[in-house]
This record gives C-alpha cells, sequence and structure tokens, in this order.
C-alpha cells in the first residue's frame, strides 16, 4: 500500500521528495499538490509511464495529459515557436493557473497520446510541485482522480481514487486555497496554436482559476504596447494600419509641407476534467 508523506513536516518532506524522485525515474506514478488540485505525476518521456498514469485515471490516449514545467525556459525548450501574445500571458500568470496549449518541438521523442502536435504546458504555483520539477524536470500531470470524478483536494481524495496505482504521495494540505475560485476548479485553459497562422486568436477552451477577461485584458495590454514600441520606431517599422492595403504606400504626416509628396519607394512592412 502507498504511503502519504506529510510535506508539512521537514522529516516526511525529505523523505516524500526522495521517495518521489526514485518512483518517477522507474516510472512509477506520483501524486502532488498544486496550486489548483491535486495531480498525478510520470515522467512525460517514459511512454510507458505516461500510459500508466491514463490506465490508472481511466483515461484513453485520446485525452493526453499537460505538462508541468518547472520555468519559462522550459517552455522555449518544449515548443516548436513561442509567440510574443503566449510570452505575455505567461509573464503574467506563470507560476500560477493558466495553461497553454503550443505547437510541440517536432525533435523531442516523447509520446503522451493523440496530441495532433501539441502540448499544454504549465508552470504550477506551488514550492513541493516546483522542487520535484526542479529535480526530475517536465512531469506528465492530469489531476489525480478517476475520470469523471471530483477533482482531488486533499493528497487522501486522491490515494481513495487511485490507491495502490501511485508509488508515492505527496501531501501538502488542500489545494486551490490560493484562488477565489469553487474548490475543484482547475487551471484554465487556452489554446495559442493558431497564433502562428494570419488572422490566428487566442481561444479559451476551459475557463478555471484565471477569468477569461483577464486573459484577454493581457493580451489586449500586450499588443497595445507592441503598437507603441512601433510607433516609437518610426513609420518604417510600423505595421499597416486596418485601413491601408497591403504593400501600400504609408500616408505622409498631416503636418508635412503639400509640396513634398509621399516617397514612392517607401517599403510596407511587414480540456472538465484533466489538467491540474
Amino acid at each position: 500500500m502507498a504511503t502519504i508523506y506529510d510535506c508539512s513536516d521537514n522529516a516526511g518532506l525529505l523523505t516524500g521528495m526522495r521517495l518521489a524522485r526514485t518512483a518517477i525515474g522507474r516510472g512509477e506514478l506520483v501524486v502532488l499538490p498544486t496550486d489548483t488540485v491535486y495531480g498525478v505525476a510520470a515522467d512525460a518521456f517514459d511512454p510507458v509511464a505516461v500510459q500508466r498514469l491514463l490506465d490508472a485515471k481511466g483515461r484513453t490516449r485520446q485525452a493526453p495529459p499537460p505538462v508541468l514545467v518547472p520555468g519559462v525556459p522550459t517552455l522555449d525548450a518544449l515548443a516548436e515557436e513561442v509567440h510574443d501574445d503566449v510570452r505575455a500571458l505567461v509573464d503574467r500568470f506563470w507560476p500560477g493557473g493558466l495553461t497553454v496549449i503550443v505547437p510541440a518541438r517536432s525533435s523531442l521523442h516523447w509520446d503522451l497520446g493523440e496530441t495532433g502536435g501539441t502540448v499544454a504546458l504549465r508552470m504550477p504555483s506551488n514550492g513541493i510541485a516546483l522542487e520535484l520539477l526542479a529535480e526530475t524536470g517536465p512531469l506528465a500531470v492530469s489531476s489525480a482522480n478517476l475520470s469523471g470524478e471530483p477533482a482531488a483536494m486533499t493528497a487522501a481524495d486522491a490515494e481513495r481514487m487511485l490507491g495502490d496505482s501511485v508509488a508515492v504521495y505527496l501531501d501538502g494540505g488542500e489545494a486551490g486555497a490560493d484562488y477565489g475560485a469553487v474548490p475543484g476548479t482547475g487551471s484554465t485553459i487556452v489554446d495559442a496554436t493558431a497564433l502562428g497562422r494570419e488572422g490566428g486568436e487566442v481561444v479559451v477552451v476551459r475557463e478555471g482559476v484565471v477569468p477569461a477577461d483577464e486573459v484577454f485584458a493581457t493580451l489586449a495590454d500586450a499588443r497595445a504596447d507592441r503598437d507603441d514600441v512601433r510607433a516609437a520606431d518610426g513609420p518604417a517599422a510600423s505595421e499597416p494600419s486596418a485601413s491601408q492595403a497591403p504593400g501600400s504606400d504609408p500616408a505622409p504626416p498631416a503636418d508635412a509641407p503639400a509640396s513634398d509628396p509621399p516617397a514612392s519607394d517607401a517599403p510596407a512592412s511587414d480540456p472538465p476534467d484533466g489538467p491540474a
């Protein structure tokens, strides 16, 4: 029978973390607290361990787990590209309750399930989770409950549902206390995979502990700041306005002398039960 380690006690924390690292290295599962709900974790680069996670929850490969990361540098390592809008979101909400779906780096050797070439990433705001991630690297983590059951808010909740399918349980007290959301509310999930395409936008897949209006307000502020920078750099660095046809010459300044025509060669410029 798996043991629950009380991480509020120094001895329990040291023993639990040591055994959790060992379990992850052996391809076993670990339950850990996050800032939203409890999660069940496996080595993201061990396909057998990831399948063990899916089996423990009663999920299929069509519901791949997200990946928790220890910091923004890991986002750059795992994503094929990181759009400026994604950087604005993680600057604002990481560590915290926002999961971002991005194109996965094509060179990665992993198998999280049927991902369609994407990966859902989050940096949690929980000291125990971050300490473990710093030592193990990225972990595939889904909410620590049977599929269809309420999310686990304590290690004991998770143990009642997952039992001996998990090698180590780390007890960090009740999860979700840092948010004013209803207990059991997971992270907010946004899909940023369309940003690399013309006209592509961020889509809120699931609204969780981070309100959707805060996501969109952050994006609007970041885009306004980028527009201000381009404006300060001068017309050659600015993007064409919506009223200006691509490739057309920019209009002259309002105070330009009437005898000075605009230069003719001015260039135009350029998933409910799921993530913890």
